[in-house]
């Protein structure tokens, strides 16, 4: 959505929704009637124990997908394939590892996760998506190529419903009981109910990301919804402070999905709307807190950034979330040293060449470096 004067924009800013908590400090939202309008909070998730990192302390570690003019990923590749390049600077890669095809076997575990998006969905088309999500688990006899986890995100923030599982039919049937715990309260209407579902949706991301981030190996998170409302004018006049809070916000949740290997997707039913596209506006780096925008943190612009992809949305979201999927079979890590940094939160732009005609390369489009 597009906000139509400065300040609603400046009410925006002043709500607490910027400032992230830990997650130990994150208390449970309390019951509320549906006509109170509290800042909302997300629950700390607990998905697994937390296993200590083994990667050297700020080396940075990425995951790539290559696919071929069709959109299929790409195996077999050898490092002498891959140029990575840090501010249009070669970087040299310090270690490379292939995963998929005929690669080898006993590498990093790889975990999808289907977060069912009630918040920003309305009633009929969340039944509908149930529905699809159903589809898609049952599949093939129910027998998935790789586990899944099912969350649910709803006014209470985000719920697990079950953990990571290869057996699709007992999801379903996991998904279809938790029907009654997912049903969204009745929301403010107008900019205020927007400001809200933005609040909420980006709190709970945070949370996931931070959870996953105990947690090794690659990590497919796929938001089945259309997202939360994005805030853009011509027109927004904000202070310094406001701009260097957006601007951390923008950091902390672009390392944390990076340092968690969550790549994040955008799929949803539907028909392309007017504000479908809006997004690719804002798909650069943010180097600066003055080139902070609201826009810069929705869930197409992430999911871009995160190195995962945006799919338009239509009316067969089984598939949308089968195309998704099969970034899991092939893909390649590889890591490398950032140059020494100049000042705190230094963007670098990322982008690695594939020496094969024909083929793309997918990962985070850049990172924040530290002196």
């Amino acid at each position: 959505m597009r906000l139509a004067c400065c300040n609603s924009f400046v009410l925006f800013l002043a709500l607490p929704v910027l400032a992230w908590p830990q997650q130990a400090d994150v208390p449970e939202k309390p019951a509320t009637q549906p006509d109170a309008q509290p800042a909302p909070q997300v629950p700390p998730l607990t998905l697994r124990p937390a296993v200590e990192p083994t990667a050297a302390k700020g080396r940075i570690n990425l995951d790539v997908v290559v696919t071929d003019k069709s959109g299929k990923p790409v195996s077999g590749l050898e490092l002498k394939d891959f140029t990575l390049l840090d501010d249009k600077q070669p970087a040299k890669i310090l270690s490379f590892r292939s995963f998929g095809g005929t690669a080898p076997s006993g590498g990093p575990p790889v975990e999808i996760t289907l977060l069912l998006d009630t918040v920003n969905l309305g009633f009929g088309a969340v039944a509908r998506t149930r529905l699809d999500i159903g589809r898609f688990l049952r599949q093939n006899g129910g027998h998935l190529a790789h586990p899944v986890s099912i969350f649910g995100f709803s006014d209470g923030g985000v719920k697990v419903l079950s953990q990571p599982s290869m057996d699709g039919t007992a999801l379903a049937a996991q998904l279809d009981q938790s029907e009654a715990s997912l049903r969204a309260l009745r929301r403010s209407e107008g900019v205020y109910g927007a400001i809200e579902r933005f609040q909420l949706s980006i709190r709970s991301l945070m949370a996931i990301a931070q959870s996953e981030s105990k947690w090794p190996g690659r990590k497919l998170l796929i938001w089945v919804g259309p997202g939360w409302p994005m805030f853009d004018s011509p027109n927004i006049d904000t202070s310094s402070k406001d701009q260097q809070q957006l601007f951390a916000s923008i950091v902390q949740l672009s390392t944390t999905l990076r340092e968690s290997h969550i790549s994040l997707y955008s799929v949803s039913m539907g028909d392309p709307g007017v504000g479908t596209y809006l997004y690719k506006d804002f798909l650069k780096g943010v180097p600066t807190a003055e080139k902070a925008n609201p826009s810069n943190l929705s869930l197409k612009v992430l999911a871009i950034q995160s190195g995962g992809r945006v799919l338009n949305p239509d009316n067969d979201l089984t598939a949308q979330i089968d195309s998704c999927v099969q970034d899991a079979g092939a893909f390649y890590t590889l890591s490398f040293d950032p140059p020494r940094a100049d000042k705190p939160d230094e963007y670098h732009d990322l982008k690695i060449v594939v020496s094969q005609s024909g083929l793309t390369a997918r990962t985070n489009a850049g990172y924040y470096n530290q002196p």
